[in-house]
């Protein structure tokens, strides 16, 4: 699918068909092309818990205050965003930068400083909006590359964060912006169509 016409065509999907399988390898293809996401320093600091199995689907179901969509799609994904990703990742981008003549081994420690500076203290709110922000650039991929793949999609906001942490053991140091429900639209239902959008004059401004 032309990624303009996958951008038009997405919708937030309410009813999936219950009982239709994704296949981990299906999956892990999604995940993989998102990967490809642009993220602050290439440091990409995101994890996904893939939620498949229909007993803890209903779990996440409880938790998602008690969301059909969060049961009867084939997989919901757990977005989270790990304020730790400075630290865990950084070595390794600088050695891939270094080693793709993006920048001379002289410069390593000064872009270290530099990404420390931009982020903050690990526990600080300017590192916790660095994790959010592009965690969310990576969600936002997910969601346009399932439409190339045949599948839909819903991002929910709706959820006990603490709930889902406890429940699937994701430390408290994480944050979880939204789960995405993945899955195909149920047989029968016809979509509405596309809601309210503001017009561009309303919030766009060239200077």
């Amino acid at each position: 699918m032309d990624v303009i016409q996958a951008i038009k065509e997405r919708r937030s999907i309410n009813f999936f068909e219950a009982g239709k399988e994704i296949s981990d390898d299906q999956i892990r293809e999604l995940l993989a092309i998102a990967n490809l996401s642009p993220s602050s320093f290439n440091l990409q600091p995101w994890r996904v818990v893939v939620v498949k199995n229909p007993e803890r689907k209903k779990v996440l179901r409880q938790c998602a205050f008690n969301q059909p969509k969060a049961e009867e799609a084939s997989a919901v994904l757990i977005m989270i965003a790990d304020p730790k990703g400075v630290e865990e990742n950084m070595g390794r981008m600088l050695d891939s930068w270094q080693a793709l003549g993006y920048m001379k081994p002289e410069m390593r420690e000064t872009y270290k400083g530099m990404a420390q500076n931009l982020y903050g203290a690990e526990n600080s709110l300017k590192r916790k909006i660095f994790a959010v922000k592009n965690t969310s650039l990576f969600a936002m991929s997910i969601m346009i590359a399932a439409m190339g793949l045949g599948l839909e999609t819903h991002p929910m906001d709706g959820f006990g964060e603490e709930c889902i942490k406890k429940e699937f053991n994701i430390p408290a140091d994480k944050i979880i912006p939204m789960l995405i429900a993945v899955g195909h639209l149920k047989s029968g239902v016809t979509l509405l169509p596309r809601a309210f959008r503001r017009d561009l004059s309303e919030f766009v401004r060239f200077e």
